[in-house]
């Protein structure tokens, strides 16, 4: 529970045992046990996320930064830097039985329901 408050937790677990946030796709052949982390922050499986189909499923929702044409540019000629939030997911898993890690996993856009 602590993690949740911790992260400013904004996704529901649904009653189901499920959780409803953030879906990001594991490694092809990704067998568990996982470890995972949010920005260097090691994450529980079952209050934090959970696995489903392929996915890593969080409690939380996760941001990735955009990076507008006048930010790049003002960013590339050192006006100034980039202090948005922006999320990174680092997983370790099994494949083959050797031990692997997946460094910044891709966040997919949010998905807003038609």
């Amino acid at each position: 529970m602590r993690s949740r408050a911790r992260w400013g937790y904004k996704g529901s677990v649904a009653g189901d045992g499920g959780y409803r946030g953030r879906r990001i796709a594991l490694p092809r052949g990704a067998e568990p046990p996982f470890r995972v982390f949010i920005n260097g922050v090691r994450q529980e499986q079952g209050t934090d996320f959970d696995v489903e189909g392929g996915h890593l499923v969080f409690a939380r929702d996760l941001v990735r930064e955009r990076l507008g044409f006048w930010r790049w540019t003002a960013m590339f000629f050192s006006l100034f830097g980039s202090y948005g939030r922006n999320d990174t997911v680092d997983v370790h898993y099994k494949l083959n039985g050797r031990d692997q890690v997946a460094a910044g996993l891709r966040i997919p856009p949010e998905e807003h329901p038609g």
